[in-house]
């Protein structure tokens, strides 16, 4: 590189963004995905050794696809070459490979060949790389916001090692925010800017996992904010909002508002208003409430206020929760409304909540009384001796397999836990009672 092109790059690095600059070359400098560098895990380690294998970084945008094969980059003894999918063809890759060979003839040096938006390579140029991959000509870095499993050819992903990026929470993100408000020589610290907790708090949550998104707005405050008298440039949460272009809610998820919220969604569903829950629903997903925290919400309500009358609504709730653990936002809102619209429409009651707090206040409150001998366990040797299992009626042996026998001890016998209601598929329960001569009105 000449003086006229280090000029040129110094010019090009100064006027690039901020989350450009910001970009850690070291592993040290990277904030998150300790599920996959953090010190005691293989890449970190291989990445300290300098001794990676070919790899594919796969995740949501702005969680550090890009910035891991920088690092990898800057740490590696060898070539470091980066191709873009969307705009690379054959022939790039060509003289890649051509440039590999040579350097591994002449010097033994080895070529790490990135390309991001892996994905969008068509099969065919997918299979030219597999056998310079396969023979060590170069070392693959592939990242995608695509499922590989799905997008990239099984005869590449099988030759690499795959892993998943995260979506970054809100703290990672907010010690990024308030490092680059800071740095004076990649950052915005050059300017006198200081920035708010609540607003750094604010576009933590709001930028939804993607740093990113989350330093432009930083950027993007910094620049079109002016100054106090004091020469200050302040970031406050009303220029944040305007800088992410979302409004401010009044919803502290640490405060009286996020409570409020949670109770108003829950007894929305229980009061059976689905238009009032998928309100309550959307003023938390606005404001950035954990999706897996809701989707808990929505299975507790099930249960509790649910119940019997529908136990397919527990079901629901619980494929809801895994549903959007694996999705994440923005798809992830559908779900969290189906869930709730199917409880809050479902049928109540809270008899099997009220059998539970019922039973765990005598066991609590009583002496525990000995389990009946006929329910005892008579299939170890030495059990007939004791009088263990010695008059047990099998109710599959009798009319509707049922028998009417006592099962609770003999201080509680007469005792009822479970009253079920005539709503939904607790009338069937009451009419099994009924059949079976047990209806407990």
């Amino acid at each position: 590189m000449d003086l006229f092109e280090y000029a040129e790059q110094l010019n090009k690095d100064k006027e690039s963004p901020l989350a450009g600059r910001m970009r850690p070359t070291s592993l040290d400098e990277v904030v998150g995905q300790e599920h996959i560098i953090g010190k005691d895990k293989l890449l970190y380690r291989a990445i300290k050794a300098d001794k990676i294998s070919s790899i594919i970084f796969y995740g949501p945008p702005g969680t550090g696809k890009t910035t891991l094969a920088k690092v990898i980059a800057g740490t590696t003894s060898a070539e470091f070459t980066q191709l873009n999918a969307t705009v690379a063809g054959k022939k790039d890759m060509e003289n890649v490979v051509s440039q590999a060979k040579d350097r591994m003839a002449m010097t033994g040096k080895k070529t790490i060949l990135f390309i991001d938006e892996i994905h969008r390579f068509n099969k065919g140029q997918q299979d030219y790389l597999l056998p310079f991959v396969e023979d060590g000509t170069v070392i693959l870095i592939g990242a995608t916001t695509e499922n590989p499993y799905f997008e990239v050819n099984s005869a590449l992903i099988s030759r690499s090692a795959v892993f998943e990026l995260k979506k970054l929470d809100a703290g990672a993100i907010k010690k990024l925010i308030l490092r680059a408000v800071e740095d004076k020589e990649k950052g915005m610290g050059m300017y006198n800017a200081k920035i708010t907790d609540e607003a750094a708090e604010f576009l933590a949550q709001m930028s939804n996992g993607d740093a990113r998104n989350a330093l432009n707005a930083v950027e993007l405050g910094v620049l079109t904010t002016d100054p106090d008298n004091d020469g200050v440039i302040n970031i406050t949460l009303d220029v944040a909002s305007q800088c992410i272009q979302k409004r401010v809610l009044n919803y502290d998820k640490k405060g009286d508002s996020h409570y409020d919220t949670i109770s108003a969604f829950i007894k929305s569903m229980r009061g059976s208003d689905p238009d009032a829950a998928v309100y309550y629903l959307a003023r938390m997903l606005y404001a950035g409430e954990s999706v897996d925290f809701i989707a808990r919400r929505i299975m507790i309500c099930a249960s509790e206020d649910v119940g019997m009358a529908n136990p397919m609504a527990l079901v629901v709730a619980t494929n809801a929760a895994n549903a959007v653990h694996q999705i994440g936002m923005p798809e992830a809102q559908i779900i969290l409304s189906e869930a709730s619209v199917y409880v809050a429409t479902s049928p109540k009651s809270n008899a099997s909540y009220m059998a539970i707090n019922k039973a765990m206040g005598i066991v609590k409150d009583t002496i525990t009384d000995s389990i009946p001998n006929h329910l005892r366990d008579a299939h170890y040797k030495g059990a007939a001796k004791l009088g263990h299992g010695q008059g047990y009626k099998y109710a599959h042996d009798y009319e509707n397999h049922f028998v009417n026998q006592q099962y609770l001890p003999d201080s509680i016998k007469d005792m009822t836990f479970y009253n079920p209601t005539e709503l939904g598929y607790e009338k069937n329960v009451r009419d099994y009672y009924k059949l079976i001569g047990k209806d407990k009105k």
